[in-house]
């Protein structure tokens, strides 16, 4: 796991060296840099942070050349079947220098060129210098998992995995982009390729790019197809479901460095600490966090800590708990920084804690994400069905529960009242529409009434579903629950909780791997009947089926949790006076995007627990820091 930069174009090291300054904590253990030169008289560099994870010997330095110094590679992420490449490559008459992974993709691209790609089982974003092309090749691994910016100027192409490091190029204007925001404000994170910063972009996932002779070209490599096959018996897809689970965690396990998993106490990081723990030969290190239950009474966020500590005793895990009592204040803007773009989900705060002190005696974390995404195990998935049950109400009584929302709630009440009220605005919507409903905070009219006269024009014409809509159309012919699961790969996970992961976990220098983010898993969970996925109520029910040899069903078949964090309880208390600051009158007039008397109801209304507006208000907040810290 490292920190990646560079450009083609007019640079030079002063350039370079200031780009790796700036992502200097992605990688503590080592640095290099590549300065060469191009045929059209620019130049090429290539700058590498190095987080050590396999091959700690020096042999590991990069950027690497092959042996002809013909390509130069700066590589980020783990290819964790790059022994098997390797013997491939051998048998072809290839050598090898090191016992790295980057040199495999080195030799693989010199065999199959871009096709390497498709070789490739992990989680990666690389760019690589071909001297005889006199071409500069990027790509990003399938799922998303590590991230890569670009941006084009006047100067060239450069690339960076942090925005931060692309920042530093005196022709990257810092400049909002108008319609990123209007996606934000609704999602709380901007779909790709765009982010908030105008010109600046990220390489979606599955993608890779070609610069050569002063043009870009993009192009996508990997895409999930929906094969349902309904002739296999459950029992079958039981079988390959933990079968393909166990590969993935057996795979992700090599490391040459202290390794541990996140353990929440679900089914998703229960299942990973089960197989690692028959797998290991020593014991799991896991990792558990809670909150106060002052905290917790004013959100809807069930204690896992009871189940977490259950499981870490069942298999006898090295299990550390820690009862966070953050300092929020101070945390928020260090973390807005670290992000890059803002993300206005409270679960921010979560992973940085929980990887920071994992940090102290280890380097690599496996965690459970991705699980929600492939098998329906999100709220919003079983939403979708419960509206239909909820169009069936009168439309007399329908309107009267609606009404008797409007007086809220305290507590958690408050936090509960939200969530049925996105149903209720929902449930009437066709299938597709509810589902975005169920996505959105701020809706369209929410912020035709937040929005300055200037933001109402600029905007006006614009869709922030447009990308959500175009991912519908790819899948139009398929069951509506697997529409559901292909619109949160492309856009939820990597979007947002694949990004937040990443960068909360590099301003530690701590690795995360996601096991149920294997291709190969990911490719079978395209094959299994929705019917068993989401089945009735149930969500998740084949992975919970696939997993009852390995866990009590109590842990199984409990209610679900969620990662996150009691937002509400810091923005009524902790927070509160940062809120009334950063969103005053003076501030918010000086901005000009949002209309102050609409703010202004926003806040009252969560602190009086009127309205749960809690993400609202943490999206206007974190907006307002990620301004302070980026924008001149």
């Amino acid at each position: 796991m490292c920190g990646i930069c560079g450009f083609v174009g007019k640079g030079d090291e002063q350039l370079l060296n200031r780009m790796m300054a700036s992502i200097a904590h992605r990688g503590p253990d080592d640095s290099g840099a590549y300065i060469g030169e191009a045929r059209d008289g620019l130049k090429v560099g290539l700058g590498h942070l190095r987080l050590s994870i396999i091959d700690l010997s020096p042999a590991g330095h990069q950027p690497m050349p092959d042996d002809r110094q013909e390509i130069w590679l700066t590589f980020n992420g783990e290819i964790y079947n790059f022994q098997e490449i390797k013997a491939e490559l051998r048998s072809k008459g290839y050598e090898f220098r090191s016992a790295t992974d980057t040199e495999v993709i080195i030799n693989a691209y010199r065999e199959w060129g871009q096709d390497c790609l498709k070789k490739l089982n992990g989680m990666f974003a690389f760019a690589l210098w071909d001297c005889h092309n006199n071409s500069l090749f990027i790509a990003r691994d399938r799922l998303g998992i590590k991230p890569l910016y670009y941006t084009e100027t006047g100067l060239g192409l450069a690339f960076a995995s942090e925005i931060k490091a692309l920042l530093e190029i005196e022709d990257v204007k810092r400049e909002i982009d108008i319609e990123a925001l209007h996606q934000y404000l609704s999602f709380l994170w901007v779909p790709d390729p765009k982010t908030l910063f105008k010109g600046i972009f990220k390489l979606p996932p599955g993608y890779y790019a070609i610069y050569k002779g002063g043009r870009l070209q993009t192009k996508q490599y990997w895409d999930l197809r929906f094969e349902v096959d309904e002739s296999r018996s459950e029992r079958y897809w039981r079988e390959q479901v933990l079968e393909s689970l166990s590969r993935a965690v057996r795979l992700q396990m090599i490391s040459d460095v202290p390794l541990g998993a996140f353990l929440s106490g679900g089914v998703d990081s229960s299942s990973i600490v089960a197989l690692m723990s028959k797998l290991a030969d020593k014991q799991v290190q896991t990792y558990t966090i809670g909150f106060k239950n002052e905290d917790l009474r004013y959100d809807i966020i069930p204690d896992d800590v009871q189940y977490a500590r259950q499981v870490g005793k069942l298999f006898n895990t090295l299990y550390n708990e820690t009862l966070l009592e953050p300092q929020v204040v101070d945390l928020l803007p260090r973390l807005v920084y670290h992000l890059d773009e803002p993300i206005a989900d409270p679960a921010i705060i979560s992973s940085y804690l929980v990887c920071r002190a994992a940090r102290e005696t280890l380097t690599v974390l496996l965690s459970g994400m991705g699980g929600d995404e492939i098998f329906a195990g999100y709220p919003r998935h079983l939403a979708v069905k419960l509206a239909e049950f909820y169009n069936l109400i009168p439309q007399a009584i329908s309107n009267r529960v609606t009404a008797a929302m409007r007086g809220g709630g305290a507590g958690r009440l408050t936090a509960l009242m939200r969530n049925t009220k996105k149903l209720a605005r929902s449930a009437a919507q066709p299938a597709k529409e509810r589902y975005l409903g169920f996505g959105t905070y701020f809706t369209e009219d929410e912020k035709y009434n937040l929005y300055s006269d200037g933001l109402r024009s600029a905007t006006r014409g614009m869709n922030p579903y447009d990308k959500h809509l175009e991912y519908f159309d790819r899948v139009k012919s398929e069951d509506f629950i697997n529409q559901m699961l292909y619109i949160d790969i492309k856009t939820f996970l990597p979007c947002l909780n694949l990004t937040y992961t990443d960068k909360t976990s590099m301003a530690t220098s701590l690795e995360v791997r996601v096991p149920f983010l294997d291709h190969e898993l990911v490719e079978l969970t395209a094959r299994i009947p929705p019917s068993l996925k989401l089945r009735g109520f149930k969500r998740k029910y084949i992975l919970k089926r696939s997993v009852e040899r390995l866990l009590p069903k109590e842990i199984i078949y409990r209610k679900k949790a969620g990662f996150s964090a009691p937002v509400r309880a810091w923005l009524v208390k902790d927070l509160r006076d940062m809120v009334e600051d950063l969103l005053s009158e003076a501030n918010v007039i000086q901005r000009g995007h949002f209309n102050y008397r609409a703010v202004r109801q926003l806040i009252d209304d969560n602190l009086t627990g009127k309205e749960d507006n809690s993400l609202k208000v943490f999206q206007l907040l974190t907006l307002e820091l990620w301004q302070r810290t980026f924008l001149k």
